[in-house]
């Protein structure tokens, strides 16, 4: 049966939700915003790869996050957002720095951003993860800078009316990227196809919003923070969850 194949490809990301539930809004998810990606892909660097990947396992596989800290921590923290999405901001600036601190840096936690710029409202988001995986390419210790940059600026770049490429190309330069690397980087199609991976996984996921934020542990139980702008809640539910390990539950 094509569920059971589906939970079946989905194993390797059951840290993240049950595969019950991912199957269960996968489809609608992505129908019912593909006709809103379409239409906001109007320039050259927007343009978003459309289609289907033959299972679940090729596009867990092709959907790759960005990672900080220990990537054996017991704990892992997911993502996803989107660069021009104010919430976002608003996470990025207050809530994680304090998460960074509590549970990164301290080996707990691996922290894991992916890609989901809804484009049928925010016209330079998906730019903005391009740019953020432009710095990647010039080593991993660019990303997270780049990524503070593009939330720091939100509120000038994201005002702009033409896509706000020399505005990033700024923060490659200040950051001490190649810039002429950079920009023709952000000029061309590349990242697209990850981009649009991490934006479908999500739909398959049940992501309807960003921030969209899941703690999880090992490869037991995940769960939605809903609460997403308390630090209380993060700390609420990995005690928990560290207790119940603890306890081996």
């Amino acid at each position: 049966m094509v569920a059971d194949k589906k939970s079946g490809d989905l194993k390797a990301f059951s840290w993240v939700l049950g595969a019950t539930a991912v199957v269960a809004v996968g489809a609608l998810g992505w129908s019912a915003l593909s006709g809103g990606l379409r239409s906001a892909a109007t320039q050259p660097v927007v343009s978003i790869v459309e289609g289907e990947w033959e299972d679940l396992g090729t596009l867990v596989e092709m959907a790759t996050g960005v990672e900080r800290g220990d990537p054996n921590a017991p704990i892992t923290i997911l993502e996803f957002g989107d660069f021009q999405c104010p919430a976002c901001q608003q996470f990025a600036t207050f809530v994680k720095p304090q998460l960074d601190l509590a549970y990164v840096e301290t080996g707990l936690a691996r922290f894991v951003f992916h890609d989901y710029p809804i484009v049928s409202g925010h016209k330079h988001a998906f730019l903005a993860a391009r740019g953020a995986r432009c710095a990647l390419d010039q080593g991993e210790q660019y990303f997270w800078p780049f990524h503070d940059q593009l939330f720091s600026h939100q509120s000038t770049w994201s005002l702009s009316q033409s896509p706000p490429a020399n505005a990033f190309e700024s923060y490659a330069g200040t950051l001490g990227l190649d810039v002429n690397d950079f920009a023709d980087c952000l000029d061309s199609d590349r990242h697209a196809d990850v981009i649009s991976a991490n934006m479908r996984l999500g739909m398959e996921l049940g992501v309807t919003g960003t921030p969209s934020i899941f703690v999880s542990e090992g490869a037991g139980r995940s769960i939605r923070v809903s609460r997403w702008n308390e630090f209380e809640a993060y700390q609420s539910v990995i005690e928990r969850m560290m207790e119940d390990a603890g306890d081996g539950n």
